[in-house]
Order: structure tokens, then C-alpha cells, then sequence
């Protein structure tokens, strides 16, 4: 993998959350842009934090919202633990989803982890250990989330999905980041 790549990658994850936190609700202060930052860290920090999982967040006067899914319940509950240790962070409203056990959507997962990050040209994106596409599953329903480099990128993570068998829908909320 050359160096340019692995630098896209890079920039694409660190992207990931800045792009969501900030689209949902743009700073409005010094005080919020330094809480966003260390939600931010934070959440990309959690240990079981994995490409099944998908956590957004919004940061308003002291309160920090967490959104997405989690596979795990222990991960919704050590991301609250973590930003409510923020300076600066009064409330967190945990919104986060635990999906469903369902040993059919664990299958979707591996395969559609296979179509997506094993297909060669998008195999740039399997660098590192945080994955900038995210594949959550719920009861044979697909939502991609996160960040690819082009729109020719996210066409073809989209038909590379729509192409595992079993699967009910796919929604691409994947957003273009340009390194």
C-alpha cells in the first residue's frame, strides 16, 4: 500500500466523526469545539468500538447526545461513561441503539465486510484498525455509514452490498471526503 493511500485512509477516519458531529450541530463556541474534539477522541478510543458499529454524537451547551448502533450493549455504555468524564460535559442523552442477536444479521455482517473491504479496489480502506465504512445490520437491513474518498467509491460500495444475497434493503448515508 503506498503512502498517499495510507494517508487518505487516515485523514478519511479521522473525517468520520468530525464530519458527523459537526454536520448535526456545528459548534457554536471555543468551549463546544474543544468538547466535540475530545468526544471525538473518546469515542474513537473505546476498545470494542468495530465496523458493525456506528456512533454519531452532538455536542449543545454542556449536553452531548450520542446517536447510532452498537452490536454490544458494554459499547453503548462505555461511550456515555467516557464523554460524561469531559470537562465541560453537564448531560449525555444516550441514544444509541443495541441491534437485535440474530445470527442470520452475523452472517450478513461477515459477508458483507467480505464484498466490501476484501474487493480490490476498495481495499484502501481496509487499512488501520478503525474501518472509515461502517456496515450496520438489523434484521436483514443494511445501513452504510461514514466516509469514502469519491462518488465512484460509494457507488461501488453500494452495488458490492446490494449484491449479498439475504439481504432485505440498503441505505448508502456514506458521505464523499476529499483528502
Amino acid at each position: 500500500m503506498t503512502r498517499s493511500r495510507l494517508l487518505v485512509t487516515v485523514v478519511s477516519l479521522v473525517s468520520l466523526l468530525s464530519v458527523i458531529a459537526y454536520a448535526q450541530n456545528p459548534p457554536s463556541s471555543k468551549s463546544e469545539e474543544r468538547i466535540t474534539r475530545e468526544v471525538r477522541h473518546e469515542l474513537l478510543m473505546l476498545p470494542y468500538f468495530g465496523v458493525f458499529d456506528y456512533i454519531a454524537y452532538k455536542v449543545d451547551d454542556g449536553t452531548v447526545t450520542l446517536l447510532g448502533q452498537v452490536v454490544r450493549p458494554s459499547l453503548k455504555s462505555d461511550a456515555e461513561n467516557v464523554v460524561k468524564r469531559i470537562e465541560g460535559v453537564d448531560r449525555v442523552e444516550n441514544q444509541i441503539e443495541v441491534l437485535p442477536p440474530s445470527s442470520q444479521d452475523d452472517r450478513l455482517r461477515i459477508a458483507l465486510f467480505r464484498a466490501i473491504y476484501e474487493y480490490p479496489a476498495l481495499q484502501k480502506y481496509e487499512l488501520g484498525v478503525l474501518k472509515p465504512i461502517r456496515i450496520v445490520v438489523k434484521n436483514g437491513h443494511v445501513t452504510l455509514e461514514g466516509v469514502v474518498d469519491s462518488e465512484a467509491d460509494k457507488n461501488m460500495v453500494n452495488v458490492r452490498a446490494n449484491g449479498v444475497p439475504g439481504i432485505f434493503s440498503v441505505t448508502n448515508n456514506l458521505q464523499v471526503v476529499k483528502g
